[in-house]
């Protein structure tokens, strides 16, 4: 965890938020990357591609965690529960196909730099500009549109998995 990026930023955008202001959109956060020694890994090149899948992973398996969450507010007659629970599914699947992007520091760019057999050098020299091509790649439309197919149709099939009316 990063003080800054996974805890003050956030809150500042939560504050924010609360208090109705636009800033609230412009704050990102962000977390220390997991140090990975590849010299301890038995398979260098698949190993590595699946340390790295970890984390979207994760977020995957937390979203299956909260629909089943969901489904409980919809058992329960809490709305509260079923909203909150199905936002937040909605944010870890989002930010598990943004994590696939292949720019660096994402983890679709460590997939891409094994697969390429880039050195990590060149990796690093990439890096440097990361953000910025982020930032300019978000905008294009079709990235948008693409993420936001995933991220929602994932959560359709989500929800169907657990037995909700259709989402809308």
């Amino acid at each position: 965890i990063d003080p800054i990026g996974t805890v003050i930023l956030p809150l500042a955008m939560i504050f924010l938020a609360i208090a109705g202001s636009s800033l609230s959109h412009f704050l990102i956060g962000w977390a220390k990357p997991v140090p990975v020694n590849p010299h301890n890994l038995r398979r260098p090149h698949v190993d590595d591609i699946l340390v790295t899948l970890a984390g979207p992973a994760m977020n995957l398996l937390l979203a299956v965690a909260l629909m089943g969450l969901a489904r409980l507010g919809l058992a329960f007659n809490s709305e509260n529960l079923l909203q909150l629970s199905v936002q937040m599914a909605s944010l870890s699947l989002f930010l598990a196909f943004f994590n696939l992007i292949p720019i660096p520091p994402l983890d679709g760019s460590q997939i891409l730099r094994v697969l390429t057999n880039m050195s990590y050098e060149t990796y690093w020299q990439f890096s440097r500009y990361g953000f910025i091509a982020i930032i300019l790649v978000i905008q294009i439309p079709f990235v948008r549109e693409l993420l936001g197919t995933a991220t929602y149709g994932t959560l359709g099939l989500l929800a169907l998995g657990f037995g909700f009316p259709p989402l809308h």
